[in-house]
């Protein structure tokens, strides 16, 4: 695999070596021991996720705040995501600033988001498949969040505004301002 910085500290985009024949391909999803020699940072994940998700779709940004905090290695597994990452630790150096990459089931690029960071993405295809691997417990009351429009923020989605789905969750989490 290939580990590319991104512009944000400690956030990654991983890219596998893929093998194809006729027969189809083959390649290593992860490797924590590998992952952690090119980053230096911990690699040990302890729950998967996976959700299912129609075109227009955004979900996030999301977070688990304290000793819940949870860092994540995202890919997707059907269709075509744009994946977002911002940094939300005070002390860094890169702190407000937002990244933004198109993950699909073709490229197989994996985004390493540490903790203290807030995660969402957008879906630009008719469904998609997103995988997380957690190196965290989910825990309820550790949520928290960032309302996907902030205007401080200023992400784009890709997505035409019209098109945004989101939860009621989503939809009243707080502006960045007030983090």
């Amino acid at each position: 695999m290939k580990i590319k910085e991104t512009p944000l500290k400690d956030c990654y985009i991983i890219e596998p070596t893929i093998f194809e024949d006729d027969r189809g391909y083959f390649f290593e999803k992860y490797n924590e021991k590998r992952f952690e020699e090119l980053t230096g940072m911990n690699g040990h994940f302890v729950q998967d996720n996976i959700s299912k998700s129609s075109y227009g779709v955004i979900r996030g940004i999301h977070l688990q705040e304290g000793e819940h905090a949870q860092a994540k290695l995202v890919s997707c597994l059907e269709g075509r995501v744009w994946d977002v990452a911002v940094d939300l630790r005070k002390d860094s150096p890169t702190f407000g600033k937002w990244f933004g990459v198109e993950l699909t089931a073709e490229n197989k690029t994996q985004l390493y988001v540490p903790r203290g960071f807030g995660h969402g993405f957008s879906v630009l295809s008719e469904t998609a498949v997103f995988a997380y691997k957690c190196d965290n417990f989910y825990n309820k009351e550790s949520e928290a969040g960032v309302i996907y429009n902030d205007l401080q923020l200023n992400i784009d989605w890709i997505i035409p505004a019209q098109d945004a789905v989101l939860s009621e969750k989503d939809q009243v989490l707080p502006a960045f301002t007030q983090e």
